[in-house]
């Protein structure tokens, strides 16, 4: 009776509908992270007798390898491989200085960019793990630093769609410049990138508490309202090409 009652137990087992697939969070278990330290990832520069080529990119550590020609010896971001150089990647400095973690000369804006970076590195190299350091814990836990980073991110988000928001309500001009004279600004359906119905005229658009000012196309009739738009000096307030020098 007992071997029965195993045998039908079994089979109720095997016959229970069960779809891998259809786990909540249908995927298979995913080893944790490995955390490295700075000293183990400097031997993985790929020079000779180094134990493989990765970098790091805000603490997160990258495989190279395939990359060989770009992160080994010789290649142009070779400055990168055996450490996080976080900084270098916005900045272009590729000096022992300016490859650094420490991220804290960086606008929000730049910030955005620097993880861009990130997203192409997780995209199409291999994760390997987490350096311990400025933006890890020995438990793998973000640091201050990162989550200040994280919260410039975020702003620097916001920034950006601000600024595509404003480019869509006031596109930039069309622009040419020549020895022989100091050139025009001038609008059209799509200057800006920006396709629309409408032309518009050229006006300055400084930002506020600033002198600084670029030229915008807005739609006829134009500045009323908005105490940051002025007129092109010289220029017709209904004309759609103006001198740049305005």
């Amino acid at each position: 009776m007992f071997v029965l009652f195993f045998l039908s137990t079994l089979l109720a087992i095997f016959l229970e509908p069960w779809n891998w697939s259809t786990r909540e969070d249908n995927e298979m278990p995913q080893p944790p992270l490995r955390l490295i330290g700075k000293h183990e990832l400097s031997l993985y520069d790929g020079e000779e007798d180094s134990k493989g080529l990765y970098l790091a990119i805000l603490g997160q550590v990258f495989d190279v390898s395939k990359g060989r020609k770009h992160y080994g010896p010789g290649g142009g971001y070779h400055c990168f491989a055996g450490k996080d150089g976080s900084l270098a990647f916005v900045t272009g400095d590729f000096t022992d200085i300016g490859l650094t973690d420490d991220l804290s000369s960086l606008s929000p804006t730049q910030v955005v960019a620097l993880y861009d970076w990130l997203a192409f590195y997780q995209k199409d190299y291999q994760p390997m793990g987490r350096l311990v350091g400025r933006f890890y814990t020995e438990g793998g836990q973000p640091t201050e630093a990162l989550k200040a980073v994280e919260a410039s991110l975020a702003e620097g988000q916001r920034l950006k769609a601000q600024d595509l928001a404003e480019n869509q309500h006031f596109p930039a001009c069309n622009s040419e410049w020549s020895a022989a004279s100091e050139g025009r600004v001038w609008c059209s359906r799509k200057s800006g990138g920006v396709h629309r119905e409408w032309v518009g005229v050229p006006r300055l658009l400084f930002s506020p508490g600033s002198s600084r000012s670029r030229c915008v196309c807005v739609e006829k009739p134009s500045t009323t309202g908005n105490p940051n738009l002025r007129e092109y000096q010289g220029c017709p307030p209904e004309a759609e090409s103006c001198p740049a020098g305005g």
